[in-house]
């Protein structure tokens, strides 16, 4: 695919956000569902192309380096020797988290387009569709930003969107406070995030870079610059981004403000608070794998938030009576699972179970919007049972769910945790011959350590 393309894939749902902000209730419900949609969809069709462009490189020993695609629409800031682009980067990883928000998005977008038919909700359903839209186009904008400050600007976006979707019924107090909680909470990591930001740009001086593949350069060639293996300097930043991470992504202590998020819209809840922007910790650790390798503190830190988290979020899940409630802490666990993965080095095989949850934690909670609407808003599993009968189709598509994240063969939904574990199954052959390696990750960080 063309590097000109790039810009169109967050793009096209941002003009998604824009037409239905400007119809609003001027138009059908179904119009506005079929605008953001088409938006988001056209923006996966894009993504898919340039996944496919990308996987060329082989597999294992015959692996090589395909070169990422980049493109730059234009110079956001100069100042002196500091310069910050609003550009794109498209490698492996990027592309497949691409992949993940259009086409996971795509179908979430369609299902709304059904489940939000409330009498209530006729007059309000644009506000939805053009938040959700704009919540794609900042998803998008933080994973394919080539520069921190772009990824800066998606990670904001994102939480406001968030913000919007949680409190889309304020009118209920409990809503809107469930939205602000979720905006505050946020807030507390963000500061860690930028505060690491702060101090990592400082300790470069002259050779100060915001640019991804430029920063990964400069340590590559001046890793004395942040203190060597180790260092003061890359544990110091590298915990202080993880600590942005645990608000994004709702590990202890910031876990939170997710359950409460249940608040939205269901299928909020399965493309935001599932698959795609809590995931979002995940993905920068892997994105600046090459900082983190060099701190054995800091991913050991990471690794041990992640385990605590995986365990304490599963046990609280026990206790939920809300169908929903019981997702959010599955899902607060099973983001705990992807951080071991990471912390312990195994960073293709965390985030294999990012791409391997996205599904079918959707298709859970998309699964769990069907009931609740079928039972007129009714969440309180105790008061459930026996709903095979009337909905086959939700029973056994909730039932493959069920089956991929309690790790059945088929489904192979348990591999990254298998292979991060350390498996006599020879989990350094087997992360190293994933397809979706990203060109700027390191051999030596792709596989578990010995």
């Amino acid at each position: 695919m063309s590097p000109n393309l790039l810009p169109l894939v967050p793009g096209l749902p941002l003009l998604g956000a824009v037409v239905n902000a400007v119809l609003g209730p001027r138009v059908p419900r179904a119009v506005t569902g079929a605008i953001g949609t088409l938006a988001v969809a056209a923006s996966a069709v894009l993504s898919f192309m340039t996944l496919a462009s990308l996987t060329g490189g082989g597999h294992g020993d015959e692996h090589h380096a395909v070169e990422p695609l980049t493109y730059t629409l234009y110079t956001w800031m100069q100042v002196g020797g500091f310069k910050a682009d609003i550009g794109f980067l498209a490698d492996p990883l990027s592309a497949v988290m691409m992949c993940v928000i259009t086409g996971i998005g795509s179908l979430i977008h369609l299902y709304s387009s059904a489940y939000m038919d409330d009498a209530k909700d006729e007059r309000s359903v644009w506000r939805f569709f053009s938040y959700l839209n704009l919540f794609v186009f900042a998803m998008l904008l933080l994973v394919m930003g080539d520069n921190f400050l772009l990824m800066f600007v998606g990670w904001e976006g994102v939480g406001v969107c968030s913000y919007l979707l949680i409190g889309f019924w304020f009118s209920d107090t409990a809503n809107a406070v469930a939205g602000k909680k979720a905006f505050v909470t946020n807030r507390v990591g963000d500061f860690m995030f930028i505060l690491g930001l702060f101090w990592l740009y400082w300790s470069l001086g002259d050779k100060a870079t915001m640019n991804f593949t430029e920063l990964q350069q400069v340590i590559a060639a001046n890793p004395a610059l942040v203190g060597g293996v180790g260092g003061l300097v890359v544990t110091g930043v590298c915990m202080l981004f993880f600590g942005g991470a645990t608000g994004k992504s709702a590990q202890i202590p910031l876990y939170v403000w997710l359950p409460d998020a249940m608040a939205g819209p269901t299928p909020v809840s399965a493309l935001i608070h599932a698959a795609t922007m809590v995931t979002a910790g995940i993905y920068m650790i892997c994105r600046l794998n090459f900082l983190y390798v060099m701190s054995p503190m800091a991913m050991g830190l990471v690794a041990l938030t992640g385990a605590l988290t995986a365990f304490f979020a599963a046990v609280i899940a026990f206790t939920q009576t809300d169908i929903k409630k019981v997702l959010a802490y599955s899902t607060v666990s099973q983001l705990g699972f992807m951080f071991i993965g990471v912390g312990i080095g195994a960073f293709t095989a965390g985030f294999f179970h990012v791409l391997t949850h996205a599904f079918f934690k959707a298709l859970m909670f998309l699964g769990s919007g069907s009931i609740i609407h079928a039972l007129h808003h009714e969440q309180d599993m105790r008061k459930m049972g026996g709903l095979r009968k009337y909905m086959p189709v939700t029973f056994w598509t909730f039932t493959a769910g069920y089956l991929a994240i309690i790790g059945f063969p088929a489904p192979r939904a348990s591999s990254p945790r298998t292979r991060s574990s350390g498996s006599p199954s020879s989990p350094r052959r087997s992360v190293s011959r994933c397809s979706v390696r990203p060109s700027t990750w390191p051999r030596s960080a792709t596989a578990s350590p010995s």
